[in-house]
């Protein structure tokens, strides 16, 4: 029996999506598997703005040479992470069932007198309070959506976050549903922000399986495809190739199937808040990439390409 070696990061949620796969590849291929965890240039960066050493690509740079390398037979991804141009000699191969895209809102853990536990939400969180994140997609929505708000940024993998919610004064830090239910943190989530307030990011809870292209494995691979979750994921993906993004910038994409339609949403979001620009289309799932593409192609005609040019301009400037 062939023995597929996984490479991922060393994360607790990596390891749990890399285990998620293997045992789906177990399952449905009859291989056993090895998990091979990779310390990534993101992940050595902690405390470090990645948007100004150069987004979260930097989190599979190093998992994708042990591929090329042959240290590794597939490689596991959070979608969200990947940059839209990848090594011609690498496939993505498999994306399986997405999980929750949405963002959720996490609180304080309850208090006595906390006037923050239960029920609270977006909307509730008290004047002037202190939100933290990491994703400049999520600081951007939160500005457009409660100007009085305080942005903290914050770094580190999930079980890091929650701890600096308590540890900083934080009133709230949002982080991805998906992440958090594989982490069994999901009755942590008092808020699954919806997505006409906080738009997901490009393949938010999606994963992404990887392999050389010229691996026989590669084509066994397609069967942990779910196609449903591969057509949104073009789609969005699309989108952010279209206007040549990447995680360092306040784009939000978002693809849902309604019966046979897709409906793909997106914005670009000043940082501030004080500027966002929209757009919309639907089509035929067999059209995923094409959709996005137009889509793309609205936005800039709109106006996306002077916020983004700021975004990008900033790092470098300060």
């Amino acid at each position: 029996m062939k023995r597929i070696r996984i490479a991922t990061r060393g994360s607790d949620l990596a390891l749990w999506q890399a285990r998620f796969v293997a045992a789906h590849i177990a399952a449905k291929l009859g291989h056993e598997t090895e998990i091979v965890p990779i310390v990534t240039s993101g992940d050595r960066l902690q405390g470090v703005s990645l948007a100004r050493v150069g987004g979260k690509g930097l989190f599979v740079k190093e998992i994708e040479e042990a591929l090329l390398e042959g240290r590794a037979d597939v490689a596991v991804h959070s979608a969200k992470d990947l940059p839209a141009s990848l090594p011609p000699e690498l496939a993505l191969v498999a994306f399986p069932e997405r999980a929750d895209p949405r963002d959720a809102l996490v609180v304080r853990a309850p208090r006595a007198s906390d006037p923050l536990a239960p029920g609270a939400s977006l909307q509730k969180l008290p004047r002037d309070g202190r939100v933290g994140t990491g994703s400049v997609r999520r600081a951007a929505q939160l500005r457009l959506a409660r100007p009085d708000l305080q942005i903290v940024p914050l770094r580190g993998n999930v079980p890091t976050r929650l701890r600096k919610l308590d540890e900083q004064a934080l009133a709230a830090v949002v982080l991805a549903c998906a992440g958090l239910e594989r982490l069994g943190e999901s009755a942590r989530i008092a808020e699954r922000i919806d997505p006409e307030v906080m738009l997901p990011a490009v393949a938010q809870g999606a994963l992404a399986v990887q392999a050389r292209r010229a691996d026989p494995l590669a084509a066994e691979l397609a069967a942990l495809d779910h196609a449903e979750t591969a057509a949104r994921v073009a789609a969005e993906r699309a989108v952010a190739a279209g206007l040549g993004a990447d995680c360092n910038v306040p784009l939000a994409a978002f693809a849902e199937l309604q019966g046979d339609v897709l409906r793909v949403r997106a914005r670009v979001i000043a940082p501030d808040g004080a500027r966002v620009v929209a757009a919309e289309l639907s089509g035929p799932a067999s059209e995923a990439r094409g959709l996005g593409a137009e889509l793309a192609s609205q936005l800039r005609a709109r106006g996306a390409d002077a916020i983004l040019a700021a975004c990008r301009a900033e790092p470098a400037a300060s």
